[in-house]
């Protein structure tokens, strides 16, 4: 796993190759669109996914708790996939190993569960309004913020697009990465979930983008 520091509006942000970002000053972890279950869900429909991809992914989140013993995670959306299958019974296990961690949802669309079961491992769900923690706003959608006028002097961390850049070579090749975008108002949090698709974003002059290529971070 690789860092690359960003100063966003005066905050310090370490961004980690294993698609999360660790916020110094509020010592908080920052990640969004885990989509645990989801290789459950798609092998209860009769699709033989293997359980190591969530496994992958699990560790990969216990990794980076271990590493920032941050005193706060923030999930920016679709933490789960949907509906409850076996693997939520191994995050719980997780969740119990970490029981001290303070852990925020903010509600995604896939984030369908029932409120009892987060309540039960201790996740806070923040469903009605944006998460603020100033100087920053977490919401999952970045199309909605616009709604939100009191949070309008904020800059938004947002999920949902799963973002993505083409990086292009010598001889017409190009290739798809996940990556940090920053523009003016708002990030994209890459997708945790290696498990998923990519939108490809289309880089502004005024934007900052790093992509995840493998285990090493690239400014693009």
């Amino acid at each position: 796993m690789k860092q690359q520091f960003f100063n966003c509006t005066n905050q310090h942000l370490w961004l980690s190759s294993d698609r999360a970002i660790y916020w110094e000053e509020q010592n908080t972890l920052i990640l969004s669109d885990s989509h645990f279950g989801k290789t459950g869900h798609f092998r209860k429909s009769g699709i033989p996914l293997p359980q190591s991809i969530f496994l992958e992914d699990l560790q990969r989140l216990f990794g980076l708790v271990q590493l920032y013993q941050p005193a706060q995670l923030i999930v920016v959306g679709d933490m789960f996939h949907s509906h409850a299958n076996k693997e939520h019974l191994l995050f719980e296990k997780w969740r119990n190993d970490f029981h001290q961690l303070h852990f925020i949802l903010v509600k995604g669309n896939h984030d369908i569960l029932d409120m009892k079961w987060y309540e039960q491992i201790n996740i806070k769900v923040c469903s009605d309004a944006p998460l603020l923690v100033p100087p920053f706003a977490f919401i999952h959608d970045f199309s909605h913020i616009d709604n939100f006028h009191e949070c309008r002097d904020s800059y938004f961390f947002t999920g949902h697009l799963h973002p993505g850049i083409l990086i292009k070579g010598r001889s017409r090749q190009q290739l798809n990465f996940p990556c940090f975008y920053f523009g003016e108002r708002y990030a994209v949090l890459p997708a945790f979930s290696k498990f998923s698709g990519l939108s490809i974003m289309k880089k502004k002059k005024t934007d900052t983008v790093f992509a995840i290529v493998g285990n090493e971070l690239i400014e693009v």
